[in-house]
């Protein structure tokens, strides 16, 4: 039987990541953590070895989340990439609802911050938000190109173009919220993108229904 979490331990992966996506990690202090779960520093040393161990904690939560599985499919689907432009839309929906879901966004801060410093982080933003992600995509990009869905061009640079505005956007929100800034300008911004990514993509001769 799986053993179940306790609160403590709960509460402190929360307190750690919010201060962790604030301050960094070498500028949160097990005492800023002790202080804000609201028990003593030895407290913490109930439930992890030290700093690092939430660290690692938390980055394996990671590959859980939203934040790195942008779009679920059955691979085994022959039939997904006949979804079309509904495909792509759904990829933007998540790379919004990541910059607005707190606990996503504090994820996605935290990456990006001990991404020059932590190695794991590194890998895990290349082989699985990255790769994975591209390689998904142009795969499907290829099948609609077969059915003569959209333009044949090369499927993995498609993929990177369609990724990268988005990413951009995301970080864009992420850097608004925290100044306490006004995101009404960037919110419209990830459908925008699929609207003009899939008119440039598209056959001519495709009905506008498709998706």
């Amino acid at each position: 039987m799986e053993k179940k979490e306790s609160p403590t331990r709960k509460k402190i992966l929360e307190v750690s990541l919010k201060l962790f996506s604030e301050k960094g990690f070498k500028g949160t202090t097990m005492r800023d953590i002790a202080a804000e779960v609201g028990i003593h520093q030895g407290g913490i040393y109930n439930h992890f070895k030290g700093k690092e161990e939430i660290l690692q904690t938390l980055i394996n939560d990671m590959m859980h989340s939203a934040l790195l599985s942008l779009f679920d499919f059955n691979e085994e689907d022959g039939e997904y990439h006949k979804k079309g432009k509904s495909v792509l839309a759904r990829i933007a929906t998540t790379f919004k609802l990541i910059s607005f879901d707190p606990r996503n966004e504090a994820l996605f801060r935290l990456m990006m911050q001990e991404i020059f410093r932590n190695r794991t982080i590194r890998d895990l933003y290349y082989e699985h938000f990255y790769q994975q992600n591209v390689k998904k995509l142009s795969a499907l990009l290829f099948k609609m190109m077969q059915e003569e869905m959209i333009r044949s061009s090369d499927p993995l640079m498609l993929a990177n173009e369609f990724f990268s505005p988005l990413f951009f956007y995301q970080m864009q929100v992420v850097l608004l919220k925290m100044d306490g800034k006004s995101t009404s300008s960037a919110v419209t911004l990830f459908e925008k993108h699929v609207d003009i990514f899939w008119e440039s993509i598209k056959l001519s001769s495709n009905s506008a229904t498709l998706f």
